[in-house]
């Protein structure tokens, strides 16, 4: 337990005989300054200056002087995003922390780490008085900003940028003045700013002055360790985008670290309209990146500074810097590819495989796919049904630099509840009714040194899922009716047509699981938002078909290839493919016309028409969710854009159908 008051003052006569502080004098100016709404006449001399204003804030801020603890940050899943924001700030601290951690355990003593908002991120010492701290919320998550919780080591060290000891009754909330603290702010090697605050903490007979010396010297090492991570950072940075397919290809290139600044550029030199000064090698060219969208990057540069593009930087995952393509003599010489190759597994009979596409949404998540593969980090492929994730799982897997590593793949949707987990996880000799002889390993053990491809993640259990992420967390599988740990090194990626923040809102997928599986994120694109990737399609597909069936390819009417790039396509390149493949088998000739076409495409909404299931379906693609769409738009021009008569013949409810009306972009009249 915490000592009190009374221990305070006997305590403190054990303090070095040169020490100007007196327990008992401080104490009689903190009642007499906290009971009245001004200084007071009277307040010692001996109360420090810097003690004395940081209650005068700790006033002006509110702050409860009986308060008894401070707040805490209760939601673990934004302790953990905390904590991954500040990941280099801890990345930087950890040598310091480990050097002194053996030095605190038996010394009463706890070493902490907060952030540039005083909470804390990480904490070593003592195990007594780390247990001790979490009475007055010393700990993870625990907020020491002079705001929350006045006068203290970390918020006043925060607050004045300067190194900072309070002691016992110097500090503002009553509930605190039971310890003492020394803290020391840690400042960004390159802007300056205060981004944390390293502090020493622990009962009153720690208190020594020269405290504020070692968590300075602590704070230094960390401000040391903290440049060169940036400076090996921006080399990365740098290095990341040249060997990116802009990289190589782009003219008149500004390269911006996560802090703004410029880092690199090229192109620019022969230009007379971009050499300004803004553009120089060091200049601040935006603010700090974190939290901006592409939209906004734009609207922050100068007026005389114009990007025709922007690609993110990520390093682990994480958004690190972008690259700004500046228009003008640079424009035309963008290239971007307009199909990836992927070769053939290891020992698998099977041919190459085709990624068509030159719009700039697919382009970028290509080469997201293939950087992907170079990052050991858990990847999330997102799209609409058809739009062909599982293509992009086979990209990035193609690209690891092990050819021989395994592909292994897992359909959630396909497999019931009840085996799932003996699936992933595998299961020992008589874990359950029907388990063979000497058990047998999972799909996590089967894609060791290789790849592990879940796909429809979303509907993955949800008392599964803790299992999962502690198979990533730790890196180790348990087989079920097994206690043996198996380690595992697998890289994971996961596929989802779902939204999964909505999931998480529902109570179907867990927040922890899902930025777990998610540090990479790749977004495809669907079909309607890809532009002229339609005519490739349709030429590509085509061919593939004619060689298949030994005919010539199809030629499209000017009229059905306006129809077929007008069209939605809800079952995205799946339908397209099915639809080309219908021309193969039941057209005798090889031009396509308008009369040709599926009527989702051509008569979408022509009155009259019949509604039936037979003719929903005569000459259909065949994707369920074209028919769907299909039908929704019949229904919708037989009733005249009446959609609660529309609901009523579907037998859907109406919040369904407008659901399905967003999702298959349907007209509504």
């Amino acid at each position: 337990m915490p000592v009190t008051t009374q221990e305070n003052s006997e305590r403190a006569q054990q303090l070095p005989d040169n020490s100007s502080y007196s327990e008992g004098d401080t104490r009689k100016a903190w009642e007499r300054f906290v009971s009245s709404e001004k200084d007071g006449d009277g307040i010692p001399a001996k109360v420090r200056d810097e003690i004395l204003a940081s209650w005068r804030r700790s006033r002006e801020f509110g702050v409860d002087a009986g308060s008894q603890a401070s707040r805490k940050v209760i939601d673990d899943t934004q302790l953990f995003q905390r904590r991954e924001r500040n990941i280099a700030l801890r990345k930087a601290a950890s040598a310091a922390f480990k050097r002194l951690e053996p030095h605190l355990k038996e010394a009463r003593t706890i070493l902490i780490l907060a952030d540039s908002h005083g909470v804390i991120i990480d904490a070593i010492g003592d195990e007594n008085v780390l247990d001790e701290g979490q009475e007055i919320h010393l700990e993870l998550g625990g907020d020491w900003s002079e705001r929350s919780i006045g006068t203290n080591g970390i918020g006043t060290a925060l607050r004045t940028g300067k190194p900072s000891y309070v002691h016992a009754s110097e500090h503002f909330a009553e509930g605190v003045q039971a310890w003492t603290c020394a803290g020391a702010p840690i400042f960004d090697p390159l802007t300056q700013n205060v981004i944390g605050v390293v502090d020493l903490s622990g009962p009153p007979q720690i208190f020594r002055q020269h405290n504020v010396a070692l968590v300075l010297a602590a704070a230094r090492e960390i401000e040391i360790a903290l440049a060169e991570q940036k400076q090996i950072e921006r080399t990365e940075l740098l290095e990341a985008f040249l060997m990116s397919d802009y990289g190589r290809a782009h003219d008149g290139v500004v390269l911006v670290d996560e802090s703004g600044s410029v880092l690199f550029r090229r192109g620019l030199d022969d230009d007379p309209l971009r050499q300004s000064k803004e553009l120089l090698i060091g200049h601040k060219l935006l603010p700090k990146l974190e939290g901006l969208s592409d939209q906004d990057i734009p609207k922050l540069l100068p007026l005389n500074v114009e990007a025709e593009g922007i690609e993110r930087l990520k390093l682990e995952g994480v958004f690190r810097g972008a690259a700004l393509f500046l228009k003008g003599k640079g424009e035309a010489q963008r290239q971007v590819r307009a199909s990836c190759i992927i070769r053939p597994r290891i020992n698998v009979a099977e041919s190459e495989i085709e990624i068509i596409g030159s719009s700039p949404k697919m382009a970028d998540a290509i080469s997201l796919a293939e950087r992907a593969a170079l990052a050991n980090v858990s990847v999330l492929i997102h799209g609409e049904t058809g739009v062909g994730k599982e293509l992009f799982a086979r990209l990035i897997h193609s690209r690891l630099p092990d050819e021989n590593a395994p592909y292994v793949p897992v359909n959630c949707a396909a497999i019931s509840s009840d085996l799932i987990g003996a699936e992933l996880f595998g299961y020992s000799e008589g874990a359950f009714t029907g388990a063979v002889r000497g058990g047998r390993a999972g799909r996590f053990e089967q894609a060791n040194n290789g790849m592990l491809c879940l796909d429809e993640i979303g509907d993955m259990p949800i008392e599964l899922q803790p299992y999962l992420l502690r198979a990533l967390e730790q890196r180790a599988i348990y087989r079920m009716g097994d206690n043996k740990r198996r380690p595992v090194d697998v890289r994971l990626v996961s596929m989802t047509n779902r939204d999964l923040r909505q999931e998480i809102e529902k109570g179907n997928f867990r927040r922890d699981l899902f930025y777990r599986i998610g540090v990479m994120t790749i977004e495809v694109p669907p079909l309607r938002e890809r532009g002229n990737d339609i005519v490739a399609l349709l030429d590509h597909f085509s061919q593939k078909y004619a060689e298949e069936t030994g005919r010539t390819p199809m030629t499209f009417t000017n009229r059905a290839m306006e129809l077929l790039l007008q069209y939605q396509w809800p079952g995205n390149v799946r339908e397209l493919r099915n639809v080309v493949q219908r021309f193969y088998l039941i057209k005798l000739d090889s031009f396509v016309t308008e009369r040709d076409l599926p009527p989702e495409i051509h008569d979408e909404f022509e009155g009259g028409a019949e509604d039936s299931l037979e003719h929903i379906l005569g000459g259909h693609s065949g994707d369920l969710e074209s028919i769907e769409a299909s039908a929704i738009r019949r229904a919708i021009a037989s009733e005249n854009g009446n959609l609660t008569k529309v609901a009523q013949v579907l037998g859907i409810s109406r919040p369904t159908l407008y659901r399905k009306i967003k999702r298959y972009h349907i007209r509504k009249v």
